[in-house]
């Protein structure tokens, strides 16, 4: 599996690109304002075709140009069924510019599998920052990307709009058990492992309180 990742627009969200080497298919998940011309040149670049666009859940940061390069590639847009309203009809809450709409063609739901070439991802539904947040499992290449339930050291508020302390807690316990090996691809920041935020993890999933 080849990994791309840039940091894209004023929160600086991560995209990430997965691409299988044999089937040169691809994947690009959460792809912020602006990202299309850097994107569609990475995929040309190299002889990918993208096939799905991944929205791990529905804030503007996360989905601004879902439209525009569904449009200039054909892939279907995927986002959890909770989260599908939030892309049909984006809040630009705190949006520096416009977000358009878009329609998602697939509903992710716990346990959905992504396949690409070689690739599978299995979803998580982790919410707690929106009601349909997920997280993307890809057990073979031991990575987890994980949106914006959880940082390096941090998680995803829980203060906006369809965000939940208890849901969240019930998430990061979630977590917690996950395997210590696998490392961590966030929505925001420095990627990490299981291993290195397991001990506040386990105090969330001990005492089922957020630690600050």
């Amino acid at each position: 599996m080849r990994l791309l990742q840039r940091a894209v627009g004023p929160i600086a969200t991560n995209l990430y690109v997965l691409a299988d080497e044999q089937t040169r298919e691809a994947i690009a998940i959460d792809t912020a304002i602006p990202c299309v011309e850097w994107l569609t040149a990475a995929l040309a670049e190299r002889g990918w075709t993208l096939q799905l666009i991944v929205t791990t859940h529905r804030h503007w940061d996360h989905m601004g140009d879902n439209a525009v390069l569904a449009d200039a590639t054909g892939a279907k847009i995927a986002v959890h069924a909770l989260d599908r309203e939030g892309l049909e009809h984006p809040s630009a809450l705190m949006a520096p510019f416009p977000i358009p709409p878009c329609v998602p063609a697939v509903d992710l739901a716990e346990g959905s599998r992504i396949h690409f070439g070689e690739i599978d991802l299995e979803v998580l539904h982790t919410p707690g920052h929106t009601e349909g947040s997920v997280c993307l499992l890809a057990s073979g290449e031991r990575l987890l990307l994980t949106g914006d339930t959880l940082f390096a050291g941090s998680w995803g508020r829980t203060d906006l709009p369809g965000g939940s302390d208890e849901q969240m807690i019930d998430s990061l316990a979630r977590l917690s058990a996950m395997p210590t090996d696998l490392r961590v691809l966030p929505g925001h920041g420095r990627g990490s492992t299981i291993a290195a935020e397991l001990p506040w993890l386990e105090q969330v999933a001990r005492t089922r309180l957020l630690p600050f």
